[in-house]
């Protein structure tokens, strides 16, 4: 088995006996990025200079300690949208193309304070506008389970870099389902942290009140010990939460007996591929074997999720993007005055779909538009907040579909940004109400891996892991994806 295919634990064990080293480690990397990354394009950077430099320094350093963290040593992939100090951070955008950070993201610096070492940044849909990494700026990322499909968007570049074994973990952001979707096209784990449990401050913002990092990984446990690593509060974060970060590991106990489940008939009805439907059930059939109850519930404003959503997210995003004007930083676009000169930046710098989501956002918020259109948005959004509410009092996790199908063509659903907008409906719901969600193989239909969503209470990530982890301890692991044109 390649190095890169073992578990973190497995990893950890053999540089503590020294059988392996930090350079070993990142020098695998590169040659796998190097092997298969022309056929995936996973990465915009890759940091082989660096990368080789801090492994150095790792083995020189803990050849006198001897005592290492599980992430030492290990390499991993950065979303493009996640500040790095003095590493281009392009956030997939031609108008970003030449901007390098000043500061480190805070989970950058929780990474390197853990010894991990950042290998790249991952390719990703434009300031992490899209669901299948097609809107892009650079290039597009290919499914490793299909080069002819998508990994899903927007952080399909750190997926596909972990389904493909180039990295040991990555970090995505997700906003409506930007982790969890392309971990149930690639067969990854996407976990999408509670809202406010993971510092924003250094992601570049999309919609500030839906923007989460979290990790990607091979298997549940490496969930656990990443976000071990990159939670808590933090003071440069208005939004960050002041909890306690509970021992994640601890959790993993694979005990769900008395487990209280309730499946929404909204996410296994109309629009849900009857393939998946039936992964679904089947899981949720092994979830009951091991102890849990299964009970269909409502979440009846979930209709709404969809619209909701497209109203809210654009709203922010034209606010945030505001700032990319060619004057400060970025790539600037002269013209013959000011205005000129904004409008030949954002025109040539800006792609198709963030224009389309700036000029959805700008209406929204627009005199006249606020009260029919954003004002609305917020209330159903508290409304469909309420609905997980009432359910949580009863029951303890809601699980269903991640996606409505597995992974689809490229360029099959490129010019129907409805259809690509519906593929989102079962993650946005957990964003528009602050949830963590977390997406885990349930197996293959037709050769591409399907993920189960499961969803918790605010801050109940330890809950989240115990399930899934009692699932994919329960269930056969998937194959290894073949890299290749045909399905696995």
């Amino acid at each position: 088995m390649s190095l890169l295919r073992e578990s973190l634990q497995e990893v950890h064990n053999r540089l503590a006996k020294k059988e392996i080293t930090s350079v070993d480690l990142v020098t695998e990397s590169l040659k796998r990025i190097g092997e298969v990354d022309g056929d995936v394009r996973a990465f915009l950077l890759v940091d082989e200079e660096g990368a080789l430099k801090r492994a150095k320094e790792l083995d020189e350093k803990y050849s006198k300690e001897g005592t290492r963290g599980i992430l030492a040593s290990l390499p991993v992939g950065i979303k493009d949208n996640i500040c790095t100090e003095g590493l281009t951070t392009t956030c997939g955008s031609q108008l970003l193309s030449n901007y390098q950070p000043v500061y480190n993201a805070t989970v950058v610096e929780k990474l390197h304070n853990a010894d991990a070492i950042s290998i790249g940044k991952m390719n990703m849909d434009e300031f992490a506008m899209g669901s299948s990494n097609e809107n892009s700026s650079f290039y597009p990322v290919h499914n490793p389970w299909d080069l002819s499909t998508v990994p899903g968007g927007s952080s399909g570049g750190s997926a596909a870099a972990v389904a493909a074994g180039e990295v040991y973990f990555a970090l995505g952001s997700d906003t409506g389902g930007s982790i969890r979707q392309p971990a149930a096209f690639t067969g990854t784990v996407g976990l999408k942290p509670t809202y406010g449990l993971i510092s924003r401050y250094g992601l570049v913002a999309f919609a500030s009140s839906l923007d989460q990092i979290g990790p990607l990984t091979k298997n549940v446990e490496d969930s656990a010990y990443v976000l071990q690593a990159i939670a808590g509060h933090d003071q440069y974060d208005s939004t960050s939460a002041n909890v306690e970060v509970p021992d994640y590991l601890s959790a993993l106990t694979g005990d769900v007996k008395g487990l209280r489940v309730g499946v929404p008939k909204e996410m296994m009805g109309e629009g849900i591929d009857p393939k998946v439907k039936a992964l679904i059930q089947r899981s949720l059939s092994t979830l009951e074997s091991l102890g849990a109850t299964i009970e269909e519930v409502s979440l009846p404003h979930s209709e709404y999720a969809v619209a909701t959503y497209y109203l809210i997210a654009p709203a922010e995003a034209s606010s945030n993007l505001a700032r990319f004007d060619g004057v400060r930083y970025g790539v600037r676009k002269y013209g013959e005055n000011l205005i000129d000169l904004y409008h030949e930046t954002r025109s040539q710098g800006f792609g198709p779909e963030v224009k389309r989501r700036i000029m959805l956002g700008t209406y929204a918020l627009s005199s006249g538009y606020y009260d029919a259109y954003y004002k609305k948005a917020q209330q159903v959004r508290t409304l469909i907040a309420q609905d997980f509410e009432q359910l949580f009092a009863k029951y303890d996790v809601i699980i269903g579909p991640t996606t409505p199908t597995t992974a689809f063509k490229l360029n099959e659903r490129i010019d129907d940004p409805m259809t690509m907008y519906a593929n989102d409906m079962c993650t946005i719901p957990a964003n528009l109400a602050g949830l963590p969600g977390i997406s885990v193989p349930c197996g293959l239909s037709d050769g591409l891996p399907v993920g189960l969503q499961i969803i918790g209470k605010p801050f109940a990530e330890a809950t989240l892991l115990r399930v899934a982890h009692a699932f994919e301890q329960a269930t056969d692991r998937l194959p290894e994806p073949k890299l290749g044109g045909g399905r696995a």
